[in-house]
């Protein structure tokens, strides 16, 4: 599908910054295009999604895009939007990262569609046999110190100080533009809007260095709506991996976005077709309490970065304790998703042995665990009906045996409406 790549990114809302005949270049020939990618974690965050979706937006426009992964820069540190310096990372721990993002990265490109297949290139590649003095010889002659200086990114730092590892980042990413630029036929780099600084002066390089040009263009940052950072939760980062966050998670994370966020992040974050995408976003104004744009949103980003089969389990999670979810259900969540769910709910252990041979429910709340304080308090309670095992109500004649037992080792408690209790069994 060819779009015009840079009306596609305005009216999205991804253009921040674009130098003079950028349009002109990418609207007359398929362009290689780049965005580079800090390898200082082993998985990439959603913070890391507009700059994937760029790419993903730039192939669907025709054009081939590059990810590099920066073996050779993480070692370095890149000062932009930071207000220290960064720990460095060593080459296993580095190499270990690079290929968890390569995999992440594969399952939003197509590698493999002829001429404008996605490529992922690493800047060690290059720069390991660069030696210090020739470096500084064949690219830090080409840049002054005056230039460098005024760059915002160096700016910021001053004042509280900057060592020279960071201080030639800029030149090293620059370096970067020009290599591929010269050996890859790459004609434009892409980033946030913080790396404007980094990028022009890829371009800079490349007019003195190789006495050629090259373009650039940004995308906004992305704040949400109160004006907190994108890309972080309570618990943190929000990452694409499911073993740093699951895809329940994950799913709420879109699915608790603001009416506003959400009409942002879905033209950001979805492939959907502009008419489709305003269909939802209109839909969503007829009847806000039903979150149309939330669910179409956590959906579709659920499902491309994690699978369809995660996506129905955190639909199912979510039902346990919002919806109306049954025990079957209940029963067909894996375990991850269960203690994502009830993560920071009271948790009770019990032996195995003790359900196999049979536990009364009402001893069970209140002497096998401490769902209730006393006998009486819990007889009353499961009396009331207010008492419910996995999702199902329970009378004062059950008994517990190991067939209530879900996800491999667990017994869902409700007390009430909004009570849950966690009971692993050992």
């Amino acid at each position: 599908m060819d779009t015009n790549f840079v009306e596609e990114l305005r009216w999205r809302g991804m253009l921040q910054d674009i130098m003079p005949e950028t349009e002109e270049l990418l609207t007359k020939e398929m362009v290689s295009g780049y965005i580079g990618f800090d390898p200082t974690a082993d998985s990439l965050g959603v913070g890391n999604m507009v700059q994937i979706m760029t790419l993903v937006h730039f192939q669907r426009a025709g054009h081939k895009p590059i990810a590099l992964v920066g073996g050779a820069t993480g070692m370095v540190g890149d000062p932009s939007g930071k207000s220290s310096e960064r720990n460095l990372l060593d080459l296993e721990t580095l190499n270990h990262n690079l290929n968890s993002q390569k995999n992440q990265l594969a399952k939003f490109l197509n590698f493999d569609c002829g001429e404008n297949s996605a490529e992922i290139v690493n800047n060690y590649d290059w720069f390991k046999e660069f030696d210090f003095l020739g470096f500084i010889r064949d690219v830090g002659k080409h840049m002054s110190v005056n230039y460098m200086m005024a760059k915002d990114s160096v700016k910021k730092r001053l004042d509280t100080g900057m060592s020279f590892t960071e201080f030639s980042y800029q030149l090293i990413q620059g370096y970067d533009f020009y290599h591929l630029w010269k050996n890859n036929g790459v004609k434009l780099q892409m980033g946030g809007s913080d790396q404007w600084g980094n990028i022009t002066t890829g371009t800079e390089l490349i007019r003195r260095l190789g006495r050629g040009s090259a373009h650039a263009l940004t995308t906004p940052l992305i704040k949400k709506a109160d004006g907190t950072k994108f890309g972080k939760s309570e618990g943190g980062n929000v990452w694409l991996d499911p073993k740093r966050t699951t895809p329940y998670a994950f799913y709420q994370f879109w699915l608790n976005s603001s009416d506003s966020d959400a009409e942002n992040y879905i033209k950001i974050f979805s492939i959907g077709l502009k008419e489709e995408i305003q269909a939802i976003i209109e839909e969503h104004a007829q009847a806000p309490h039903m979150r149309k744009l939330q669910r179409a949103l956590a959906e579709e980003i659920t499902a491309r970065v994690h699978s369809p089969q995660d996506l129905e389990n955190a639909i199912a999670a979510s039902s346990i304790l919002f919806g109306k979810a049954t025990e079957d259900q209940l029963r067909s969540t894996d375990a991850p998703t269960l203690l994502s769910v009830f993560e920071g709910v009271p948790q009770f252990e019990i032996k195995s042995s003790q359900l196999t041979e049979g536990v009364e429910i009402v001893d069970f709340l209140s002497e096998h665990t401490a769902v209730f304080t006393s006998k009486g308090e819990a007889r009353k309670m499961v009396q009331g009906g207010g008492v419910a095992i996995n999702k199902t109500k329970v009378t004062v004649d059950k008994i517990l045996t190991a067939n209530d037992i879900v996800a491999g080792g667990m017994v869902i408690v409700q007390k009430g409406k909004k009570n849950y209790f966690l009971v692993n069994v050992r």
